[in-house]
């Protein structure tokens, strides 16, 4: 199985930023596309962004034009830059791929915005 290593969450107060990286341990078909979802107290799991080895990325609407995901695919990284953070991004951010069963998921890493 692929791992999947989160790194940078932590805590921001809104209108602030935050860089959310995620390391692939090796590549797979399933890392041809690589993303976040995001899971909130309360709240339905909500994938937000999205990008395959052509840099084709794709963005729900509550991150559109704050966030920018972007992919180092030789380092088979993928980066998630969060501007304007606002207090409804508070959550636990997952990295994931095209298929959880080669690459489950890992603990994610918390997001609180205040």
């Amino acid at each position: 199985h692929v791992q999947l290593v989160e790194s940078g969450g932590g805590s921001v107060q809104a209108g602030g930023s935050l860089r959310l990286s995620c390391a692939a341990s090796t590549y797979t078909y399933s890392t041809y596309c690589m993303g976040w979802i995001r899971q909130a107290p309360g709240r339905e799991r909500e994938g937000i962004a999205f990008i395959d080895d052509h840099g084709r990325t794709n963005y729900a609407d509550s991150v559109k034009g704050r966030f920018t995901i972007s992919k180092d695919s030789a380092e088979l990284t993928v980066y998630l830059q969060m501007n304007n953070l606002k207090l409804e991004d508070t959550a636990v951010y997952y990295c994931v791929t095209l298929d959880s069963d080669d690459a489950p998921w890992g603990q994610g890493t918390q997001v609180t915005v205040s």
